[in-house]
Parts: structure tokens; C-alpha cells; sequence
């Protein structure tokens, strides 16, 4: 079984900006290390890629670290730790100019200055952007610049399955074992149908979101919360599930999924929000209108389609010259075009609020150090605190950088320190077979997705988080049975994954009794 001395799982903006930052680090030290970077599909593919409208970070002289931090805490509804908002607030021009120089291209203004934009919940001008496909760009340079080190194993089509603790030593492990400790990871080879040991001195989880666990998602097919489980399986403490954010202007499409975003960044060049027939609605909800923060905006929109009764509203960017359109949000242009024949600069866009992005996760400090030793989590399966009830737009990609950034000195500074233990088993199949019947997974999957969407949704009801988790403890306990009998694939484990994170969200928002951001519950008005 190989051993790394660094093993990163996901390669997104926060897995990614660490590999660099370790690969670097003993680079320059002519230190030999090996970092195995995991990821379930190819590297290219994740949240991150999808992520249309930019990172939060304040530049400009009219701006401050003051109104960016007040902005955050706005739209976490005062639950964010101060703390974190203000490390990570003051800690993003370094962050970001350190993207810069990986070759990172942002936008500028014809003076060579950045063209900042400015979106929903914020007070100012501080979104640096690449078009409509920051997150790719991102995703594109970071990539280049990690395939340049030689200590970096790259592991695609590597599926990881459950991290490696005191658990497999045979020792009885519970969430208030002291010293609990990560020694890796066991990952599936998709291509072998084998699973193989990961050990690792130091693991850091970069696994994303867990849209998949809802009918209607931004998230690409890869966000399952696979990190999530995993750390609550190996005993890993975990917050914040109640808080889903929905992004307010998915493109409506039905039957598409994942669902297409329609980035913030559209309303804060002008979009507006209407109905069907054309009238504005957001004076009812906000005085900031179409730029309300995301969970203002998606209750907005859910509670005109129920008084209308339709499926969908508008966005409404006619007005803005075609040529802006164009040079902006080239990506959505030609989208709507292609998919619905839709002219963003003589027709309004029908949008549907749709899963966006997960405020909770496992908990960290501000290292990304979480409860278990030699394991830490950074980007959306993280929960550091910044996002508090509800995250602000922009605000993720930066949290993703600054807390790998924060994770790397960490773990490096602890370099030579772990001891590995021996005896560690490699997987054990022993007396399961192949599954027969693969259409008992989907249709679990579909029913677990409908049941989320439909009673821990936009607006919930203490009877609709009842039901929700009276019928998925029946899925749960279909799968179990399902699952040790059977040799397992991807499908079968990332079902695993979706219940044990619908579990935590309908738990941690039936605990919570408060209307406060995204949770909001009909019975604790």
C-alpha cells in the first residue's frame, strides 16, 4: 500500500491552491515529499469549474475591509464568527493576488485596473471576475501550475470511500474518543473495480458540495458530500447543515440537471426580477431590490410563483445594450441561445431558485484543522464560520483560498511529526458479490432527492422535517442491507454519502429553532 506524506481529496480551488502551496514549499527546500491528489472523475471537474461569478476581495480605495466584513455579517444574518469574517476579509488581496501570479486572468478596464463589479449583498465594487467562468479560469491556471511539480501523483478516476482511523485498528471509536487520528483514506479504483489504501501523514478533504442530494442543483454530478460522510462516519464533528442556500436565478429548464446558473452577477449589472407579466416584485420583499441578499431573493421568488401559481419568474435584462451582454456574460448568452432560443438582449429569462451552495460542514479552525489529528477540510465541506446563516455572493472561493492557504502553514509546520501506525488491514469484500439489481440505487437516489426537495426545501414546515425523516431512515435501512451484502461502486457509495447527509441537514434544521438566513421554517414565524 503507498504512502504519502500528503494526500489531498478533490481538485477544486481549495485542494488545488494547497497542493501548490505544499509542493512549493519543500520544492523550494529540496525536500523529496509525494502528495497524492484524489479526485472521483478528471481533475477539470468540479465546483469549482462552475462557479460563473467571481471571488469577494476589497481593492478599490473607495471600499473597505470595514463594509466587506459588515457585508458578510449582514448576510449571515449576525451569526458569523467575527473572527473568521475579519482573517478572512483582510487576508483576500494577498490571497488573490497570489492567483494573479499562478496566471489567473481577471477582467480589466481599458486603464489596466480590474473591473470590479459588485452583486447581491454587497456595498461596493469588489467582484474580480473572468467573464461569466471565473471558477474555470481558476480552475484552469491552478491546474497548470500543479501538473508542473513532479512530487504531485495525480489519482483521476479515484473514488474515496472512507477515511482510515483508530476504527480499523480494531480499537472502538466514538465522537468523544480523544486523539482520534486520520492515517488516509480507502479510494475505489473505477477502472480495476478494486479498492485501494491510501496512508497518509496528512489528509486534507477538498470534496465540495452536496447539491446531488436535491432534484434541482447548480452543483455538477460530482457533488454527492462524499467528504461530509466521511468525516461523520470516522467521527468528525459537523455544523451548519440546516443552511442550504438556493441561488435565486437558475435557468428554468425542466428535466435539465445539473441546472444552469444565472450568475449573480447578471442582477448587478442591471438585471431585474419581474413576473410574468412584467411587473417588479422585489419592492415587496427589500429595499435593495433584485441585489437582496441570495435567500431574500430565492423566498421572493418562491413565494410569487406560489402566489401566481407557476413554475417560474423573470430576469429582465433587455435594457442592457447587446454589446455588454456580449462582452460580460458570453457563456449565459450563448446558452440561452442554444438551449432555449433565447436572446438575453430581447427576451427575459425564465428562472427557478435551485440548490446552490452548502453553508455547513465539518467543523474547522482556522488552521482548517478539524476535530480529528492530521485531518482537515477547506472549501464548501468545510464549516469555518464565515458564512454563519446564509453564505454572501463571491464569498466562497474566497473562504476556499485563504483557508488551504491557512491549512498548508499548518500541516507543514507539523511535517515529520506523524507516525504512521502499523497493521493497517487493506479493504475487506469478504462474502459480498456484485450488485444484481443497480435500479434499486437510482430509484433510492430519485426517492431521497424528492423527499429533500420537497420537505426541506426553501420554506420548511416541522410536519414536512418529520416526514422527511421518517421516510429516509426506510432508504437508510433498504441501503444498509443493500450495502453489506454487495461489492461496492461509485453509485452504491454516493447514495451512502447523500443519506448520511440528507440525515444531517433535516436533523440540524429540525434542532434549529430560529428563522434565521436559510433555514426558515413556517412554524417559528
Amino acid at each position: 500500500m503507498p504512502t504519502y506524506d500528503f494526500i489531498v481529496i478533490g481538485s477544486g480551488i481549495a485542494g488545488l491552491s494547497y497542493t501548490v502551496k505544499v509542493a512549493q514549499h519543500f520544492a523550494d527546500r529540496n525536500i523529496p515529499i509525494k502528495i497524492a491528489l484524489i479526485t472521483k472523475t478528471i481533475a477539470e471537474e468540479t465546483n469549482t469549474k462552475y462557479a460563473q461569478g467571481g471571488i469577494a476581495a476589497v481593492w478599490d480605495t473607495d471600499d473597505s475591509f470595514e463594509k466587506h466584513i459588515e457585508d458578510t455579517m449582514v448576510a449571515g444574518d449576525f451569526i458569523s464568527d467575527r473572527t473568521v469574517v475579519e482573517m478572512v476579509v483582510r487576508e483576500a488581496p494577498e490571497r488573490l493576488r497570489e492567483l494573479i501570479a499562478y496566471g489567473t486572468d481577471f477582467d480589466r478596464k481599458s486603464d489596466g485596473s480590474f473591473d470590479l463589479v459588485k452583486e447581491g449583498g454587497h456595498s461596493d465594487k469588489r467582484i474580480l471576475h473572468y467573464k461569466d467562468s471565473t471558477g474555470n479560469e481558476i480552475e484552469r491556471a491552478l491546474l497548470a501550475k500543479v501538473k508542473s511539480f513532479e512530487s504531485v501523483d495525480f489519482f483521476t478516476h479515484y473514488f474515496a470511500v472512507d477515511l482510515i482511523t483508530q476504527h480499523h485498528l480494531g480499537e472502538k471509536v466514538t465522537k468523544d474518543t480523544p486523539g482520534k487520528q486520520c492515517y488516509g483514506v480507502y479510494v475505489l479504483n473505477k477502472k480495476t473495480k478494486q479498492v485501494e489504501t491510501f496512508l497518509g501523514k496528512t489528509t486534507l478533504l477538498a470534496t465540495g458540495g452536496i447539491g446531488q442530494v436535491y432534484q434541482s442543483t447548480t452543483n455538477p454530478t460530482i457533488a454527492t458530500g462524499d467528504g461530509i460522510a466521511m468525516a461523520y462516519r470516522a467521527k468528525g464533528f459537523v455544523q451548519g447543515m440546516e443552511f442550504i442556500q438556493f441561488h435565486p436565478t437558475a435557468l428554468y429548464n425542466p428535466g435539465k440537471k445539473p441546472s444552469f446558473l444565472i450568475s449573480e452577477a447578471v442582477r448587478g449589472h442591471g438585471g431585474i426580477l419581474k413576473n410574468q407579466d412584467g411587473s417588479t416584485f422585489m419592492e415587496k420583499y427589500d429595499a435593495r431590490l433584485s441585489l437582496a441578499p441570495r435567500d431574500i431573493v430565492a423566498r421572493a421568488i418562491d413565494s410569487e410563483m406560489k402566489i401566481h401559481g407557476v413554475d417560474h419568474v423573470y430576469l429582465d435584462t433587455r435594457h442592457i445594450p447587446k454589446e455588454e451582454i456580449l462582452q460580460h456574460f458570453p457563456m449565459i448568452y450563448a446558452h440561452c441561445l442554444k438551449e432555449l432560443g433565447l436572446d438575453m438582449s430581447k427576451d427575459m429569462i425564465p428562472v427557478v431558485p435551485a440548490q446552490h451552495y452548502l453553508c455547513g460542514g465539518i467543523i474547522v479552525d482556522h488552521f482548517g484543522q478539524t476535530n480529528i489529528e492530521n485531518l482537515y477540510a477547506a472549501g464548501e465541506c468545510s464549516h469555518t464560520g464565515l458564512h454563519g446563516a446564509n453564505r454572501l455572493a463571491s464569498n466562497s472561493l474566497l473562504e476556499a483560498i485563504v483557508y488551504a492557504h491557512n491549512a498548508f502553514e499548518k500541516s507543514v509546520s507539523q511535517y515529520g511529526t506523524q507516525v504512521l501506525p502499523v497493521g493497517i488491514p487493506d479493504w475487506d469484500d469478504a462474502g459480498t458479490r456484485n450488485p444484481e439489481e443497480l435500479v434499486l440505487v437510482t430509484e433510492m437516489a430519485k426517492e431521497l432527492e424528492s423527499i429533500m426537495s420537497n420537505y426541506v426545501g426553501i420554506v420548511r414546515t416541522d410536519r414536512r422535517l418529520k416526514r422527511a425523516y421518517d421516510r429516509l431512515e426506510l432508504i437508510y435501512l433498504e441501503h444498509e442491507e443493500l450495502y453489506k451484502q454487495s461489492r461496492i461502486t461509485v453509485p452504491l457509495c454516493e447514495l451512502r454519502n447523500m443519506i448520511n447527509v440528507a440525515y444531517l441537514i433535516i436533523k440540524h434544521a429540525r434542532a434549529q429553532r430560529q428563522n434565521k438566513g436559510l433555514h426558515y421554517n413556517i412554524d417559528l414565524r
